[in-house]
C-alpha cells in the first residue's frame, strides 16, 4: 500500500533548523536559467561571484573548464561549441553506471580480485563538469621519493632551488580517489613504499622501480596512465600541500578537454586530497557550483565557520567497505522530495537504497517509482505547454517566448530534518525537468551537479555528516 510519509509533515515546519533557507521569495516567478544547448546563449563573459569571497583560508573559485570564468577560456570566437545534448546524456548514463557499479556488489568483487576490469572514474566531456585552478611544482624533499625531473640533480637526489608552480585546471570528482595531473618536476614512488602499495586496483606495475599507476574512462575512451610521484601543490598561497601523491600523467590514449590539464579526486579513499590534507584541514571540504558558465563558484578545504548554524546537516552514511559497495563513494539517506511543499506520495522504503552525491553526474537519478511520483506531481503543477522528450528527459516544455516562466518548486528531504529546496537553475535543464529514473527501486539515488548548483555541499567526513547551504553562489 502507498503511504504519505508522515515525517514530512513534520520537515515542512517553520524550524530554521530544517530548510537551508535563502533570501529570495520562493513563491515569485523566476527566469529558467540557460543550463544547456539548445537556449539563446548568455554573453561570453564572466560575471564574477554572486557572492563576497573570503579573503584567507584555504577558499579557491569554482569554474567551468570551458566558459569564460576559467583561465584557459579563449574568447567566443576561438571556443569550441558546446556538446550536444544528446553527448552531454549519453555520457551522463555511462557516469550513472560507474557509479551505481561502485555501490553494488560487483565492485566488492573487484576490489577483492575476484575479477579485473578498468577502474572508471574520468570521463571525457567535461563542459558540465566543475574545476579549480592549482599550481603544481616548487622543490619538496621526502624519504619516499626520487626527484626524476627537471629540479633533480645528476645522481637523482633533490635540488637545492625551488622550481616554479605551473597552474593546471582539474575537475572535482567526488567519486574517485586518485588525483592525476601533468607535471615536469614530479618525484617517482618506489615500488616498495607505502604510498605505492596503497594503490590498489590503480596500480600498473613497476618500471625501474617506479610506481605505475592506471585511469581508464567509463567508456574505454580514454586511459591516463604514468609513475606514481609526488611534488608541492598549491591550492592557494594560504593552503599549500607539500609532498602531494597523485599520477604523473605520461601517456595518455584517446581524449580529454584541453582547457582541463587533470582530475582532483576528492573521494574517502587514501589517496585523495581530502585524506591527504586530513590532518591540516579535518578531513572536510566543500564546494558550491556556479548556476551558468558565466558565474564562479567556489571550493574550500575543511569546515566552513559557523557550519552548525549557516548549514542543515543530514548523517553521512557508514562505511560499507566489508558489507557492499565501494567506500570511495559520499552517501547520504534521502527519505522524501516535496513539489510546491507537497510531498510525494510514495513510501518510505522507496528510497532505502540511499543516495550518492557526486560532483561529476549531470543529472539526478531517483528510484523508479519515486520519480514516476515526481513527473507526475511536477506536471500536475507546471502550467506551461508540454514539448517532446529528449533523450531520457521525458517532462518537457516549450518555452520559447516565455520570459519569466512559473516552475514549481523542488525540495528534497533528507535524514536528519533536513530539507534542501532546489535553485531555480536546478529544476529544469534545456526545458525538461532536470531528474531521470533508474531502472528500478533498488539501485541508489544520485545526486547530480545540476541540482547542487548555488547550494555550498559540504562533506565532512569527520564529522560524518553532511551539510547544505542555499544560495551561496
Amino acid at each position: 500500500m502507498v503511504v504519505v510519509l508522515p515525517l514530512l509533515l513534520l520537515l515542512l515546519g517553520s524550524s530554521p533548523t530544517a530548510r537551508a533557507a535563502a533570501g529570495d521569495d520562493v513563491h515569485a516567478e523566476f527566469t529558467v536559467l540557460d543550463m544547456a544547448m539548445g537556449s539563446p546563449k548568455p554573453a561570453p563573459a564572466c560575471s564574477g561571484h554572486r557572492v563576497t569571497p573570503p579573503q584567507s583560508g584555504s577558499w579557491v573559485p569554482l569554474y567551468r573548464p570551458l566558459g569564460p570564468c576559467s583561465p584557459s577560456f579563449r574568447g567566443a570566437a576561438e571556443a569550441r561549441p558546446p556538446p550536444s545534448l544528446a553527448d552531454v546524456l549519453r555520457q551522463d548514463r555511462l557516469r550513472v553506471r560507474h557509479i551505481h557499479r561502485k555501490a553494488s556488489d560487483d565492485d566488492v568483487r573487484v576490489r577483492k580480485g575476484s575479477h579485473k576490469e578498468p577502474v572508471t572514474v574520468e570521463e571525457t566531456q567535461v563542459h558540465h563538469q566543475a574545476a579549480i585552478s592549482v599550481g603544481v611544482g616548487t622543490e619538496w624533499t621526502s624519504s619516499e621519493v626520487t626527484r626524476v625531473g627537471p629540479a633533480a640533480t645528476d645522481d637523482g637526489s633533490s635540488a637545492s632551488s625551488p622550481a616554479p608552480a605551473v597552474s593546471q585546471t582539474v575537475v572535482l570528482d567526488t567519486a574517485s580517489d586518485v588525483p592525476w595531473v601533468r607535471s615536469s618536476t614530479y618525484a617517482a614512488i618506489p615500488c616498495n613504499s607505502t604510498a605505492c602499495k596503497q594503490l590498489g586496483r590503480y596500480a600498473n606495475g613497476c618500471a625501474n622501480g617506479q610506481c605505475q599507476y592506471i585511469i581508464t574512462s567509463s567508456n574505454g575512451s580514454f586511459t591516463s596512465s604514468g609513475t606514481y610521484s609526488s611534488d608541492h601543490l598549491t591550492i592557494n598561497s594560504a593552503s599549500p600541500v607539500p609532498g602531494f601523491r597523485f599520477g604523473c600523467s605520461r601517456a595518455e590514449q584517446g581524449s580529454f578537454e584541453s582547457q582541463a590539464g587533470g582530475v582532483m579526486a576528492l573521494g574517502r579513499g587514501a589517496q585523495s586530497l581530502t585524506a591527504q590534507t586530513s590532518s591540516t584541514f579535518g578531513d572536510a571540504f566543500s564546494y558550491c557550483l556556479p548556476p551558468s558558465e558565466t558565474a564562479k563558484g567556489f571550493f574550500r578545504l575543511g569546515v566552513p565557520g559557523g557550519a552548525a548554524d549557516r548549514f542543515v546537516m543530514t548523517p553521512m552514511l557508514r562505511d560499507r567497505r566489508g558489507d557492499v559497495g565501494d567506500p570511495t563513494l559520499y552517501r547520504a539517506r534521502l527519505v522524501g522530495i516535496t513539489v510546491d511543499g507537497r510531498p510525494l506520495n510514495v513510501a518510505p522504503d522507496v528510497f532505502a537504497a540511499g543516495a550518492v552525491l557526486d560532483s561529476r553526474t549531470v543529472i539526478t537519478r531517483l528510484p523508479l517509482t519515486a520519480y514516476g511520483a515526481l513527473r507526475a506531481a511536477f506536471r500536475d503543477r507546471m502550467a506551461h505547454r508540454a514539448a517532446p522528450p529528449q533523450e531520457e528527459l521525458d517532462t518537457c516544455y516549450d518555452l520559447r517566448g516565455v520570459r519569466y516562466p512559473r516552475v514549481p518548486r523542488v525540495a528534497l528531504v533528507f535524514d536528519g530534518n533536513a530539507v534542501v529546496e532546489l535553485d531555480r537553475s536546478g529544476v529544469l535543464f534545456n526545458s525538461c525537468l532536470a531528474f531521470a529514473s533508474n531502472d528500478d527501486d533498488a539501485s541508489p539515488s544520485i545526486l547530480g551537479n545540476v541540482q547542487q548548483q548555488t547550494i555550498e555541499v559540504l562533506h565532512d567526513v569527520g564529522g560524518r555528516r553532511i551539510g547544505f547551504r542555499r544560495a551561496a553562489c
